[in-house]
């Protein structure tokens, strides 16, 4: 809660509103890497990660959708890419213009895919349908793995949100990767993320990293004790703990979450991949459209 003077009483507990949006920013890795087949999925995990934070722009969209075609801003949301370089990666944004209002996002996507999909017809059986889906994000697989440049933009980017939006729920900010950074140490980088703040707390950092074929998955850990060697221990430190809100978000998709749990997947398949980014709008919302509002006192029921 914020109080008349700004300042915070319960940090993470700030109410997201149009006068008070959240802030999603996604980072995805755009490595040669990441071309590989993912598993049993039938595609590469580019084309997979493109389509996950596709439904989850999609969610979020419907999420700030009141039952008419109006769409409110409740949420700023940015994609980074980093591979060949660091860039915007949201159709639609700029390298002035990273974050951008979800309005923004549902009027003007790139284009509008018809997908074909199993879904209940409504008498307990299971139809195929063509759906509209639109895309705001392509998958890429070019280049090595700037981590560390992909943070620093990062931290540029929820300074400058954090800035003009003192009173409003901390970004948050989930780096999605299936390698080691090429370009560094990106802890020094990490921390100086998730020391921006607003007065409702710290930026949340989160951190996904995928695995091409079938490996031991590590979910919400809290503690690096029986991580895998390679850089799992280097992306748990990066990871923010979960706050209140997030672990029963997570506990209530069934993972098993303890005090001192991250925001940290290792080994992670598409499915798990999904629901992690969804926790992310969840966090902020766990009620649903009912903890959204103008803002304005005629809306503050």
């Amino acid at each position: 809660m914020i109080t008349g003077d700004g300042n915070c009483i319960d940090v993470y507990s700030a109410e997201i509103n149009r006068m008070r949006p959240a802030c999603l920013l996604i980072l995805i890795d755009h490595s040669s890497s990441m071309g590989s087949p993912w598993a049993d999925t039938g595609t590469s995990m580019a084309e997979q990660l493109a389509l996950a934070v596709n439904r989850l722009l999609g969610n979020a969209v419907l999420l700030c959708s009141k039952g008419d075609n109006r769409v409110y801003d409740y949420f700023e949301i940015g994609v980074i890419g980093y591979g060949t370089g660091v860039s915007p990666a949201l159709h639609g944004s700029d390298a002035g213009h990273i974050v951008l209002p979800i309005s923004q996002l549902a009027e003007h996507p790139k284009r509008v895919d018809q997908v074909t999909r199993k879904i209940p017809d409504g008498a307990g059986g299971i139809i195929e349908a063509t759906l509209p889906i639109p895309v705001w994000v392509d998958p890429v697989s070019n280049g090595w793995t700037p981590m560390v440049a992909a943070l620093e933009t990062a931290e540029r980017v929820v300074a400058d949100w954090c800035a003009r939006h003192q009173t409003s729920f901390p970004p948050i900010v989930i780096n999605v990767t299936d390698g080691e950074s090429t370009d560094g140490d990106p802890r020094p980088a990490a921390d100086r993320v998730r020391s921006v703040k607003t007065a409702d707390g710290a930026v949340l950092l989160f951190n996904v990293h995928l695995a091409a074929g079938p490996r031991q998955a590590v979910s919400f850990p809290s503690s690096p004790a029986g991580l895998p060697a390679s850089n799992a221990d280097v992306m748990f430190e990066m990871s923010s703990v979960l706050p209140g809100n997030l672990a029963e978000a997570a506990a209530a998709l069934g993972y098993h979450i303890e005090p001192g749990s991250r925001g940290f997947l290792y080994n992670a398949d598409a499915t798990t991949m999904i629901e992690f980014l969804d926790i992310g709008t969840r966090a902020v919302t766990p009620n649903g459209l009912r903890e959204l509002t103008d803002g304005t006192d005629d809306d503050m029921r």
